[in-house]
């Protein structure tokens, strides 16, 4: 056997027959340590215990090898000084970073074809989550190798190409030596690796691995086919190096975060694997039978010019954007119907002279989930003569402030579907005309601008969601008890849930201003205009995740205004909610601890579950009603009040 030990951030690989105690373990890496450290083998030190790397179990020294471990293993040996003590303080344990919340991979064993041109968000989305391995196309393949070979070709003439015979930015001028080219690529590797923070979870690292790789498909970034198979290799056995979120500025590409991507890839540096947790690079590449990558001329710019950061980051928030979007219409629905609106605002006639294309949809998706003759509510029904002319703006006019959220996330699909599948490298090799050309194609302000725009629109999910809310707590408003709780006073009941709301709401508005409003001058006045995307992308995904808490908060709301109204009953599509709700969070007769409810409501709707429940009804609606239901109340036209039927039917409209 053989297993990979550390001790204080060091790395020893341990021959072992697998017989050997647990305890021997620990005292022969300590040994080791000492050896390397200060030629000794005597350890002064003694061993604590030992642990698992991944996820630090302890192990029994009594133990054998074999009986507790696996070939090419990973383990911490921690030892006594590193423990807490009254005077010292805590230690940081040296195995807490291994620990990875809720990250599983499966073995995928379909494998997606990358082309550097036909890449869907959704698939991107889909490799970040390790649904697929990849490789590369034969026309893709032909495109790297091309590139590759006129690139050898410039360099073997001595020309002075930018970033392939000269230095970098500043140092444009500078002409390196031959013999100092390779040298050269691995030094911007390693002065790049910049970043701070804590590192991108796995999920983004291989999505941003998947992006470059796709990029790198293309053919117009001189990288050597070797090298790109590399990560390919990597990509598909999930090892991923340590990225730091923060240190881009978005213009000559995220360099920081696709350098520290490249050092791993060096097996410099730290690096994830499902096997290992996170452990020294070179060791994660060496267990999983993978070799680093040796740089050759131009390679170490090919592999860190680009916006795959803010594109992988931005892809991510585009899709649980349209997720929550699209369930934020179906929770509308719900607070409407238990408020006891009107539908009337939702006519189509109403949404086809204001023809936006969100507009429509959601108007449509509201009809297809409230009171119809298909879909009947006990609850509209009830209401029907009551005197309320017209409902406050966060019910009536749904379809024109989640309408435009919808529009956006169209717009900002469209420019992020082409950067994914986008040339984004400097300088540019085109090897069907024989050139190389420096221009500006790693500025990240179109995917910036783009998610900056998508990250105030799905902010007003929320902040529309909050005012629902506060209807839904407030007895002047609902006409049901305070806060939503049977014995106000001695229970608060939702009273602080929507305190969260509103300060999650609150956050939002200072995440939405603009990144990418914002430059500095970098690089000694070199690069002096920069996108800020890199910003612009992480808080677009702080402000999705308060939106999907913030509608989890009203849906729980509106599950538990039903309990107030019962024995009446909503829409069949809205009862499938309510019980999806009831699943996961049952309803409050009492105070209780409300923060695990709110997070197993979050959850549904990260899974969609609230969205896939009432699709099919939905969808039998619009199939199996042909005219379109308009109830009679007192928002109709006096002559169709005294002259009218009590329910007027029109043929269906799509809008």
């Amino acid at each position: 056997m053989k297993l990979s030990v550390r001790i204080r951030g060091d790395w020893f690989v341990v021959p072992c027959k697998g017989t050997e105690k647990i305890a021997w373990l620990g005292d022969e890496a300590l040994r080791r340590y000492y050896k390397a450290k200060i030629k000794s083998g005597h350890a002064e030190e003694k061993v604590f215990e030992v642990r698992k790397a991944k996820g630090g179990a302890i192990l029994d020294t009594d133990d054998s090898i074999k009986e507790v471990l696996d070939d090419n293993d990973f383990i911490t040996v921690v030892l006594g000084s590193d423990m807490s003590s009254p005077c010292t303080g805590p230690a940081e344990p040296v195995y807490a970073e291994e620990k990875i919340a809720k990250e599983t991979v499966d073995e995928a064993t379909e494998y997606l074809s990358l082309d550097g041109n036909s890449l869907s968000l959704d698939d991107l989305v889909r490799l970040g989550k390790g649904r697929y391995k990849i490789k590369l196309t034969a026309d893709a393949e032909f495109k790297v190798n091309e590139s590759r070979d006129m690139l050898e070709e410039i360099v073997s003439t001595n020309k002075a190409v930018y970033g392939i015979t000269t230095g970098f930015g500043k140092f444009a001028r500078v002409v390196i030596p031959k013999e100092k080219l390779v040298e050269l690529q691995e030094n911007l590797i390693r002065s790049h690796s910049a970043g701070v923070g804590p590192p991108l979870s796995p999920e983004r690292t291989r999505m941003l691995l998947a992006l470059r790789i796709n990029v790198l498909a293309k053919g117009y970034s001189g990288i050597s086919m070797g090298t790109l198979k590399k990560y390919i290799a990597a990509f598909n056995a999930s090892c991923l190096p340590w990225v730091p979120e923060k240190g881009t500025v978005g213009a000559s590409g995220d360099l920081a975060p696709l350098a520290h991507l490249a050092l791993g890839m060096m097996g410099e540096g730290k690096m994830w694997s499902p096997k290992s947790g996170w452990a020294a690079a070179k060791y994660v590449l060496e267990f999983n039978n993978l070799e680093p990558i040796k740089l050759g001329p131009k390679e170490g710019i090919a592999l860190i010019n680009g916006t795959q950061l803010i594109a992988a980051l931005g892809a991510e928030a585009l899709e649980r954007a349209e997720a929550i979007s699209r369930q934020a219409d179906v929770i509308a629905a719900l607070s409407l119907d238990v408020l006891k609106g009107s539908t009337r605002a939702f006519d189509s006639k109403i949404h086809r002279v204001r023809p936006h294309k969100g507009q429509g949809k959601v108007a449509l998706r509201l009809r297809s989930l409230l009171h119809s003759e298909t879909h009947p509510s006990e609850i509209a029904e009830s209401h029907r003569f009551c005197d309320r002319v017209q409902d406050a703006y966060t019910l009536r006019c749904c379809p024109q402030v989640h309408g435009i959220v919808n529009d956006t996330i169209d717009f900002v699909r469209g420019i992020l579907s082409t950067e994914i599948n986008s040339a984004t490298d400097n300088p540019m090799v085109f090897a069907d005309c024989g050139e190389i050309i420096s221009g500006g194609n790693f500025h990240g302000e179109y995917p910036a601008k783009a998610i900056d725009y998508l990250c105030i629109a799905v902010h007003e999910l929320a902040n529309i969601s909050e005012r629902r809310i506060e209807r839904l707590v407030n007895p002047a408003y609902s006409e049901l008890p305070a806060f939503l709780t049977p014995e106000g006073g001695l229970n608060s009941g939702f009273m602080i849930p929507h305190c969260t709301a509103a300060a999650l709401v609150s956050e939002n508005k200072v995440l939405c201003h603009p990144a990418s409003i914002d430059s500095l001058t970098t690089s000694a006045g070199t690069e002096d205009h920069v996108s800020m995307g890199g910003f612009a992308a992480r808080k677009c995904l702080r402000v999705v995740e308060h939106v999907e808490q913030v509608l989890a908060i009203e849906l729980l709301a509106a599950c538990q205004a039903i309990e107030f109204l019962r024995p009446l009953k909503t829409t069949l599509p809205l009862e499938e909610v309510y019980k999806l709700v009831r699943t996961v969070v049952g309803p409050w007769k009492k105070d209780r601890f409300v923060a695990p409810d709110i997070e197993a409501a979050t959850k549904l709707l990260q899974d969609e579950k609230v969205w896939h429940t009432v699709k099919p009804l939905m969808d039998n609606y619009q199939s199996q009603q042909l005219v379109e239901t308009r109830v009679f109340s007192p928002t109709m036209s006096v002559q169709t009040r005294d002259n009218g039927p009590a329910t007027k039917r029109r043929k269906m409209s799509k809008h």
